[in-house]
């Protein structure tokens, strides 16, 4: 359970406990949440969180392979059918990477059509680069260990 005190501090931990009404959740369950983007990079830009407090993808291990598994598989469901989207084919998915975050908890993008975003945009998640690794990349790097905890730092 988070904190809260970190749950006081975070907007994705509000959004994912319903304590900001401003977002536009358009998935939840137990361990997710899944939300559109304030400042959208294409017609189409989700955010899916764990419910729990993750710093960033630093914190994680490969202990939390499933979760990030769950947040892909469920991005990819909102696009296909509440988006219209096909995630396979138009789509990007992935993570920025510290120092690179501007929310300390942890968030898959999901965007599309990646053809609609802007050059910035494109740059700013342009697949494995420095600042932002895809969940496949993110998932092939996972050191070992156990899940991250709450309020994980790294």
């Amino acid at each position: 359970m988070t904190s809260p005190a970190i749950v006081e501090r975070c907007i994705f931990c509000k959004i994912a406990t319903g304590a900001d009404p401003s977002a536009t959740i358009m998935f939840q369950n137990e361990r997710i949440c899944i939300f559109k983007d304030i400042r959208p990079a294409a017609d189409h830009h989700l955010l899916a969180v764990p419910k729990h407090h993750v710093a960033s993808v630093r914190a994680l291990t490969t202990a939390d392979r499933p979760l990030l598994e769950e947040m892909r598989a469920e991005l990819e469901n909102v696009m296909r059918d509440q988006c219209q989207i096909d995630p396979v084919t138009m789509a990007v998915f992935g993570f920025h990477v510290p120092p690179f975050v501007t929310v300390k908890h942890l968030h898959m993008h999901g965007i599309a059509p990646t053809g609609n975003m802007g050059f910035i945009s494109k740059m700013i998640f342009k697949p494995n680069t420095m600042w932002f690794n895809t969940d496949a990349a993110v998932i092939d790097k996972l050191p070992p260990g156990p899940a991250a905890e709450d309020g994980a730092s790294k």
